[in-house]
């Protein structure tokens, strides 16, 4: 059941930052809600040439959330596939590398760390937590699975979180999605989504809950969840006849690889506290038109805000937690040297990708 409080939080934690490439502004909102469930990430120099952000939104709980927008960029880092220059395949492992770091002894602990007093898992107060031999470094990530403990046999966090992250590298746009937040591009004016929101609803979804053994009432998954995939929520990935993506609940994410051109204006990425309240199109809009007359972009993010935030918690719609990210490109995004990079600009990996794209829900689709 959602609690709400009785006037909205409407403090906002907001930030700016920019680069040679890129600039962004975010801003996050507690609003109607107890408690703030989301979290985000954003940093410019994940590597030389490489950035990454994302929105995360926690149900059950803020932990799950708070772990992603710590250490998930961390994971996409230390992939061998990222070394090998696949950030698709890189940020793919490190979600679902998300699930496996928070079970056993180590993950126990830091959950413990980034909650309240209060167990997040059990719901009882503990008086003690464990710590590991001072010997033991925050480095050996690949150890945590064999760390020793009295929670050594902690299967994970019953809350989880969304999880939608954007990585640029140059002209090359990487976007990952679990769940129901959303990353929308800009493209001349024109709204493009670049994730797919997760509802049990859809087809593909209804059929692995069912095939994996459960069950959708309402449109929630068990009767309890209202979007399909998520990290954490362990109690739904307990069966271990099943690999990750084919459980009741996945933490597999979609990804969207972009070829980048001077017509892409901005990305956006969102908690669904934005997406209930306004379309792709809308925001898309609602940026275009304040972009250039506000001082920041964070004070355009902040407007969002303020303008989803709705009156009362009468209706639902703007009750929830919101946070979102809006990222600038800085143009030209490449300098064309010679005939054949001229050839590749224009060809079918450059703009030429929207033409034709399907509608959904009134917003397109890359």
């Amino acid at each position: 059941m959602v609690i709400y409080l009785s006037t909205p939080k409407t403090d906002k934690v907001s930030e700016d930052g920019e680069n040679d490439k890129l600039k962004f502004g975010l801003s996050s909102m507690q609003g109607w809600r107890a408690t703030m469930e989301d979290a985000h990430s954003a940093l410019l120099d994940l590597d030389n040439d490489t950035a990454s952000f994302g929105v995360f939104d926690g149900h059950g709980g803020k932990v799950v959330a708070k772990f992603c927008a710590k250490y998930l960029h961390i994971e996409v880092l230390h992939t061998e596939a990222y070394a090998a220059g696949d950030l698709g395949a890189a940020v793919h492992r490190a979600y679902l590398r998300m699930d496996e770091m928070m079970r056993g002894q180590r993950g126990w602990q830091e959950l413990q760390a980034l909650g309240d007093k209060i167990n997040q898992f059990t719901g009882i107060t503990e008086g003690l937590i464990w710590s590991p031999k001072a010997s033991d470094s925050n480095d050996r990530h690949d150890d945590w699975a064999f760390e020793e403990g009295p929670h050594s046999d902690f299967t994970g966090p019953n809350c989880g979180s969304t999880a939608c992250v954007a990585l640029v590298r140059n002209r090359q746009l990487v976007v990952a999605n679990a769940g129901d937040s959303r990353c929308v591009i800009s493209r001349n004016g024109q709204a493009y989504n670049l994730s797919r929101d997760h509802k049990p609803e859809l087809e593909a979804e209804r059929e692995r809950i069912q095939s994996a053994g459960g069950y959708i009432k309402m449109g929630h998954v068990n009767g309890s969840l209202n979007l399909s995939r998520a990290i954490g929520d362990m109690e739904l990935k307990q069966n271990k006849f099943l690999s990750p993506d084919k459980q009741i609940l996945t933490a597999n994410p979609d990804i969207n690889i972009v070829e980048l051109c001077d017509d892409d204006e901005f990305i956006v990425l969102a908690c669904d506290g934005i997406w209930d309240c306004m379309s792709s199109q809308q925001l898309v809009d609602f940026i275009r038109e304040h972009i250039n007359t506000e001082e920041s972009l964070s004070a355009v993010c902040e407007g969002v805000l303020d303008r989803c935030l709705a009156p009362s918690t009468m209706g639902g719609e703007g009750c929830d937690n919101m946070t979102m990210i809006l990222v600038q490109f800085k143009k030209p995004f490449a300098q064309v040297k010679d005939a054949s990079d001229a050839e590749q600009l224009t060809g079918d990996a450059g703009c030429s990708e929207t033409h034709g794209a399907e509608e959904n829900d009134s917003d397109k689709q890359i």
